[in-house]
């Protein structure tokens, strides 16, 4: 049999680590057994840890008590299956632990993909129980593939964001304020609203040291530095996006536009290791967005085939952008997982690299 690795999180120190080995479990009946091919690691995937009690990402795959396994999207290959549907060599793509290999239980299986049915996993949204079927070859142009591991999860967020935004005619905004502006949801949001929302002034806030790649992706009509956000000058009222999750700057941002803020969704806690509690209650509260409950709405209304259409057209021209903004990293092994995990904890990841692992 082949040896499991798994990279486990302490749920309360992010940064403490432990490297779990055992002998890979056996497919039973109904299941298989995939071999983590690669997924990638972002800001959202610390969002996945940093929220993981509360919104149940540590449910996902089992770990030790006080410990967890995170979440992450990628691929992997069938190598046993005892489900006649699915064969012993194809690949998925979906959510995948850190980790060597994994067991599911398909059901609900059709041409394209199929859905874990392990009975732990119910309770959680079916947008993380989903895998999709990609036949056994690897792909022409595999950078694609890495691309759509750290770009593709968030964008659907990102769609999402815009698209209730819009049939709410912006909370009477007219403008966006995006915290965190260089992390992937907030391009992905921006580049949206570029190309569905014209009209509404696109304004990014970031690091000092990240201002340059941010202006230089085109995205924003503004951009301004966290030190400089007493600079901040909206057009009329705004919808505040906080991907940050950091209270002293959602509470800075409030106070410059006093009374201006139509609307404030909270999306990621790309700012870790800030407070996230307010000291002083926010008028309007945030709200806390989740895509998959906005998804399963949006699909309710227009269908999945049209939900779907709608997506592609704005993701592939997305990709094309995404290609020229981030360079891929992709490293191999559990040491290379602890850095760059360590890495986007520390909040210390460039805009411009995107980081996958192979283990």
């Amino acid at each position: 049999m082949p040896i499991k690795r798994e990279m486990l999180v302490r749920r309360d120190a992010l940064d403490q680590l432990a490297i779990n080995e055992t002998l890979a479990p056996e497919a039973g009946e109904g299941e298989v057994l995939l071999q983590v091919e690669a997924f990638a690691l972002t800001a959202n995937t610390v969002t996945y840890a940093v929220v993981g009690a509360t919104v149940g990402y540590w449910n996902f795959f089992s770990a030790p008590e006080g410990w967890g396994v995170v979440p992450a999207w990628g691929f992997a290959r069938v190598v046993a299956s005892r489900c006649p549907e699915i064969a012993v060599g194809e690949r998925v793509y979906g959510f995948m632990p850190m980790a060597s290999h994994l067991i599911v239980m398909p059901g609900k299986i059709g041409r394209g993909l199929f859905r874990d049915m392990a009975p732990h996993r119910q309770p959680m949204s079916v947008v993380y129980n989903q895998y999709r079927r990609l036949g056994a070859e690897l792909p022409a142009t595999p950078e694609r593939e890495a691309l759509r591991m750290l770009f593709e999860p968030l964008f659907l967020t990102s769609f999402l964001i815009e698209d209730a935004l819009r049939r709410a005619d912006f909370h009477g905004g007219e403008s966006v304020v995006l915290t965190s502006a260089s992390s992937k949801t907030a391009l992905g949001t921006a580049y949206v609203l570029r190309e569905r929302s014209p009209g509404v002034q696109r304004i990014g806030l970031t690091s000092a040291a990240n201002r340059a790649f941010v202006e230089g992706t085109g995205l924003y009509d503004t951009v301004l530095a966290y030190d400089a956000i007493e600079t901040l000058a909206p057009t009329g009222s705004s919808v505040l996006i906080d991907f940050a999750g950091d209270a002293a700057l959602l509470e800075a941002v409030y106070a410059q536009v006093a009374g201006r803020i139509a609307a404030c969704l909270r999306v990621g806690v790309t700012h870790y290791d800030a407070g996230t509690a307010a000291v002083a209650p926010l008028d309007p509260k945030p709200v806390w967005f989740f895509a998959p409950d906005a998804a399963t709405t949006l699909i309710g209304e227009i269908g999945q085939d049209a939900f779907n259409v709608a997506v592609a057209a704005q993701w592939d021209g997305f990709v094309e952008l995404a290609a020229g903004l981030v360079q891929v990293v992709e490293e191999t092994g559990i040491d290379a997982l602890q850095r760059i995990w360590r890495l986007q904890v520390a909040g210390q990841a460039k805009p411009d690299i995107g980081y996958c692992n192979r283990l």
